[in-house]
């Protein structure tokens, strides 16, 4: 028995128990590997797990799927081979699809009882404090992980360095019953992967242009604007297309917020913001900043977008940016699946910060991988089309129908709005693929809202 199985297996944990994991280090982490490694090798079987997210690297836990090791999955977003696996039906029980703030609130609530949470941990110090602003796979904030460190009924850290000093504390020593050494916790590099790694394109850059000039039109942006984008390339070219907005009428926002990248970082820097809410890091250049700046401030999963928590940072937002895979003619957004079914992600942040923030907006080339992306039917829901304001694409703006107050003041600033039908028709036209109907075999995954409510299914 290796040394980490040894240590484990001094957890007592029996056939059955719900472990958690976060994903800071995105499609980095090898902490979830290892320790699911050490559960088969001790024998543990019918386990549930609940890590914040999954990613392509998670691929190595299939095999642990095939020999029941794992048999439930609850999560807020899952890609690559492991979530195609649980498409073709590989888990015994649907997954549940969680938003990360049901996921806090479930967790806070109990009605996620955790058995162990495992935490890699970047960094920690002699008393057992962990971070993620130091180390050698420094991460930056470790917010999903500060919802499991504080409800857990055992809190594992897994860690690859320690430190005489931690710039910053995540989790207080107090919180942590375990600190298990490990050659290495995974590869911080990789953080910025996926979404987070692609660079716009010119079709994302005009996209991001009307993008910042609705949200001038919109008369949000003042002293005080309150800020968040998404994790995609072109939510991403959002936040520098709106900086140079408010640099030139000398605005300065209060906050930006939710998964920082470098982007936001710079507007901070920049003085355009007084202050960064940090859930997770996007990429490297957010990770330093948390290390280096005071006012670059982490929050728990909890604090970020908790819906029984009236004071929430999603509730607080002005402006929201958000991605789709699909939109339908209300609407409705899907981030969950591709147009071809597979599963490529989740809500995340989406749901919650749709709900909470004053104008979410959301952005969308009108076709992508031949597809028409403003379609008829969804292949899944994740976000409700009441919560949105706008829908921004290259070939104009949609505003919903609530806001007759946006649209005209779009139309004054001289922004091509147009109808969400005729949007549509232009997205048919240009597509050269048709989606295939929906599944409605087994049901291998639940959708759910913000406050647990199942709102779709997807059928292997």
């Amino acid at each position: 028995m290796n040394a980490l199985a040894d240590s484990i297996a001094r957890l007592n944990l029996s056939n059955g128990a719900t472990l958690s994991f976060h994903h800071h280090l995105r499609n980095g982490d090898d902490v979830m590997r290892q320790v699911l490694a050490a559960c088969d090798t001790l024998g543990l079987r019918d386990l549930h797990i609940a890590p914040s997210s999954l990613f392509p690297c998670h691929a190595s836990l299939i095999p642990y799927l095939q020999n029941g090791t794992i048999t439930r999955i609850t999560t807020s977003y899952m890609t690559g081979p492991l979530a195609d696996a649980v498409r073709a039906g590989a888990l015994p029980h649907p997954v549940h699809l969680q938003t990360h703030g049901g996921r806090a609130c479930a967790i806070a609530s109990g009605r996620l009882p955790l058995d162990a949470a495992f935490i890699a941990a970047p960094a920690v110090d002699a008393a057992g404090n962990l971070s993620g602003a130091t180390g050698p796979e420094a991460c930056g904030p470790l917010g999903y992980a500060m919802v499991d460190a504080a409800h857990a009924g055992r809190v594992v850290a897994l860690t690859d360095h320690t430190a005489d000093r931690l710039p910053r504390i995540c989790i207080p020593a107090k919180q942590v019953h375990n600190i298990i050494h490990v050659p290495r916790i995974g590869e911080a590099a990789q953080i910025a992967s996926g979404t987070t790694g692609r660079a716009p394109s010119e079709t994302g850059l005009i996209i991001a242009d009307l993008t910042a000039r609705l949200i001038a039109a919109s008369g949000l942006l003042q002293n005080g604007f309150t800020f968040q984008t998404g994790a995609g390339a072109t939510s991403l070219a959002v936040a520098r297309a709106l900086a140079p907005l408010m640099a030139a009428d000398n605005i300065k926002g209060d906050f930006a917020a939710g998964g920082i990248t470098g982007a936001l970082v710079d507007m901070f820097q920049s003085g355009l913001f007084q202050r960064l809410w940090d859930v997770q890091a996007f990429d490297l250049a957010a990770v330093q900043s948390y290390a280096q700046d005071a006012d670059h401030l982490a929050m728990s999963a909890d604090q970020y977008a908790n819906p029984e928590r009236p004071d929430n940072i999603a509730n607080q937002l002005d402006v929201m940016i958000l991605g789709a895979a699909e939109v339908d003619m209300d609407f409705n957004v899907n981030v969950t699946c591709a147009s071809d079914g597979r599963i490529i992600g989740g809500s995340g942040g989406h749901a919650d910060t749709g709900a909470g923030a004053t104008l979410p907006i959301v952005t969308t080339p009108l076709v992508a991988g031949g597809f028409a992306k403003l379609v008829k039917t969804l292949t899944c829901l994740t976000t409700p089309g009441a919560t949105i304001g706008a829908l921004v694409t290259e070939a104009g703006i949609a505003i919903h129908p609530s806001r007759p107050d946006l649209a005209q003041a779009a139309r004054a600033a001289g922004l091509p709005v147009k109808d969400i039908n005729d949007l549509r028709r232009l997205a048919k036209a240009h597509a050269s693929k048709a989606p295939p109907p929906r599944t409605t075999g087994r049901i291998i995954a639940h959708c759910e809202a913000p406050d647990g409510t199942v709102i779709d299914h997807i059928c292997a």
